[in-house]
């Protein structure tokens, strides 16, 4: 898998995983009288996806093993 298909799957991820969490809270926020207690917890789940951003991205930006026993003497 190159370096780019990794980096375009992970913005995928990422992206899917944000409307996963961001749209059912927002809805409750929206709909729910007991929503606006869910206020409190978003800066911990926005803080989430930060960091499950720059996992994804440093996934996406690992380097290849080198291949064969070249460093090995």
């Amino acid at each position: 898998m190159t370096t780019r298909s990794r980096l375009a799957l992970a913005v995928t991820a990422w992206c899917l995983a944000a409307v996963a969490v961001v749209l059912p809270l927002v809805w409750l926020i929206n709909n729910r009288d007991w929503g606006v207690a869910l206020m409190l917890p978003v800066p911990f789940v926005v803080y989430g996806l930060l960091r499950l951003g720059r996992a994804l991205e440093g996934w996406a930006r690992a380097m290849p093993p080198p291949s064969g026993r070249e460093g090995f003497r």
